[in-house]
C-alpha cells in the first residue's frame, strides 16, 4: 500500500508492543490505539513493503472487548499499552504470547502451557516507579513518564497501576524544588540536577523509599527536603552523572531514615535497597515464587543453583526446602542485599556469589566437578547465554525451572536444553504486569536422558 493510502480494516490481533494488526487485501497494517475486535478506517504512515504502519481516523465499529481506559493519560504515555482492552482479553492474549512463542520458535506443544494466573484486582499493584523530572516549554516543572518511544515526558502523579501515595511525594518534590531554586534536568544541555525521583512503597509494611537521582555529586538544601519529607522510611540520593539512558547511578548516599525498606512475601522478609532488583507486583510475586518452589519439587536433600538470583528473593524461597542454595547475581550492592536477607531470616543454608551467572557457573563447576540437582533460572529479557545453557546441560540436574519475562526468549532457551536432553513438562503463565503486555512465565523442564552435546559449556 501507497503511504497516505486509506483503508477500512478490522483488527484480528496485537503486536508484543500493543499495536492492532489487521489485513488490508492481504496486506499486513499496523495501527496503533486499537484492539482486537475493532472494525477501523487507518491511514497508512509508513510502507514497508510486506506491511506498513497506519494511524487510526475512526473506529467505524468497537470490539466487544473496548473498555474505556481508567488513566487520562493512556494514549500518550508509553506505559500501559493494553488499557482500552477488557482484562479478561488482556489475559487471552498474554496467554496466545506464550503459545505462540514456544510452539514456532521452541517447537513445543501448545497442551503444555497450562491457564495463566491474573490477578482479583489488577490495578494499584506496582511498588515501584522511576519518575523523568524535566521543564515544560512553559517553564514548569514536570514530573511523570516518557511517553511511548520517546524522552519527552508525560506530566503524571497519580498512574492507575501505581500507588497513590506517590502523588503527595511528587507534589512535595516539586515544592521544594521551587522554593529552594533546584532546577531539572535537561537531556540535551546535560545541564540542571534532579533527573529522576524513585519511589518504592512495602506490600507488606507499608514503608517508603524515595530516591532522588542527582547531576551531581552533592544534593543542596538537604535538610528542607528531608522535612518535607518526614513521614518515608528511606530517602536518599543517587550520583549520575553520564549522558545515558541509564537512571541510577553508582553511588548512593542517605539524607534522612534508613538505608533500605522491608517487605514480606511467604513469611521470608527482605531488606530492599535502592539499587537493588526487586519484582513490582508483590501479589502475584508470591504465586510465581510458590510455582516455582512447588516445580522444584525440593525434598530436603538437593543442592539448588538460583542464577540471575537479586536480592535472594527465589534463592530464600527455596533454601526453607533444600540442603543447600547457590545463588548468582551481577549487581554487588543485591548479593550484599541477599546475605543480609539471608542472616535476617535465620537461613543458613544458601551462599551468594557475585558475578556473571555465566562465568560463575562454569568456573565452579570445571573447579569443582559438583552437580546441582535443580538450577534455577530468572534472567533478563535477553535470556540465557549460550555458554550458561551449555554448563546446565553438562552438570545435568534433574529439573531445570526457568523463570522468564519474555516468552521469545524462553522459547529459544528451552529448544536448546530440550535438544540437550530435557523435556518440557509444563508452562504457569503468571501476569505480573495488568494492564501492560509483558507477561513471565514459570517453566518445569526435567532431564530424560544422559545425552549430552558436544562441548557446549566450552564453546
Amino acid at each position: 500500500m501507497d503511504k497516505g493510502q486509506i483503508a477500512e480494516i478490522t483488527i484480528e490481533d496485537m503486536t508484543e508492543d500493543g499495536a492492532g494488526i489487521g489485513k488490508y487485501e492481504g496486506y499486513p497494517l499496523f495501527v496503533k490505539d486499537t484492539v482486537p475486535g475493532d472494525r477501523v478506517r487507518a491511514v497508512v504512515i509508513k510502507d514497508k513493503g510486506n506491511y506498513g504502519f497506519g494511524k487510526a481516523l475512526e473506529i467505524l465499529e468497537e470490539s466487544p472487548d473496548r473498555v474505556s481506559p481508567l488513566c487520562p493519560i493512556s494514549g500518550p504515555c508509553g506505559g500501559c499499552q493494553l488499557q482500552a482492552l477488557s482484562y479478561e482479553a488482556q489475559l487471552r492474549f498474554k496467554q496466545n504470547r506464550v503459545i505462540s512463542s514456544l510452539t514456532r520458535i521452541g517447537g513445543q506443544s501448545a497442551d503444555k502451557v497450562l491457564p495463566i494466573i491474573g490477578m482479583d484486582e489488577p490495578l494499584r499493584y506496582r511498588n515501584k516507579a522511576e519518575y523523568p523530572v524535566r521543564m515544560s516549554r512553559d517553564g514548569r516543572i514536570v514530573m511523570g513518564f516518557y511517553a511511548g518511544r520517546t524522552h519527552s515526558v508525560i506530566e503524571c502523579g497519580d498512574c492507575a497501576i501505581g500507588q497513590p501515595g506517590d502523588a503527595r511525594i511528587l507534589t512535595l518534590i516539586k515544592e521544594w524544588m521551587e522554593e529552594s531554586g533546584i532546577a531539572p534536568y535537561d537531556e540535551e544541555s546535560g545541564r540542571g540536577l534532579i533527573r529522576h525521583v524513585m519511589i518504592r512503597t512495602s506490600h507488606a509494611r507499608k514503608e517508603q523509599m524515595v530516591c532522588l537521582v542527582i547531576n551531581d555529586k552533592k544534593l543542596p538544601h538537604q535538610k528542607a527536603l528531608a522535612a518535607k519529607l518526614d513521614f518515608v522510611t528511606s530517602l536518599s540520593y543517587s550520583v549520575n552523572t553520564e549522558k545515558n539512558n541509564v537512571i541510577m547511578g553508582r553511588e548512593v548516599r542517605l539524607i534522612s531514615g534508613i538505608p533500605y525498606i522491608e517487605d514480606e512475601i511467604g513469611g521470608i522478609i527482605y531488606s530492599i535497597s535502592p539499587q537493588s532488583f526487586y519484582q513490582v507486583n508483590p501479589v502475584q510475586t508470591e504465586k510465581l515464587y510458590r510455582t516455582a518452589l512447588d516445580m522444584a519439587q525440593l525434598s530436603g536433600g538437593e543442592t539448588v543453583w538460583d542464577l540471575y538470583c537479586g536480592i535472594g528473593t527465589i534463592s530464600l524461597f527455596l533454601a526453607q526446602k533444600a540442603r543447600k542454595v547457590y545463588g548468582v547475581e551481577i549487581i554487588p550492592a543485591a548479593v550484599k542485599n541477599a546475605r543480609e536477607n539471608a542472616e535476617l531470616n535465620g537461613i543458613p543454608n544458601a551462599e551468594f556469589f557475585v558475578g556473571k551467572a555465566e562465568e560463575v557457573l562454569p568456573a565452579h563447576y570445571a573447579a569443582t566437578g559438583e552437580r546441582a540437582d535443580v538450577i534455577v533460572v530468572d534472567p533478563p529479557r535477553k535470556g540465557c547465554d549460550e555458554t550458561l545453557l551449555g554448563t546446565i546441560i553438562d552438570m545435568a540436574p534433574e529439573r531445570v525451572v526457568y523463570v522468564s519475562c519474555n516468552p521469545a526468549t524462553l522459547a529459544r532457551d528451552v529448544r536448546i536444553l530440550c535438544e540437550g536432553g530435557y523435556e518440557l513438562v509444563k508452562v504457569q503463565p503468571v501476569d505480573m504486569f495488568p494492564q501492560t503486555v509483558h507477561v513471565e512465565s514459570c517453566v518445569l523442564l526435567e532431564r530424560v536422558s544422559n545425552r549430552k552435546t558436544d562441548s557446549y559449556a566450552t564453546a
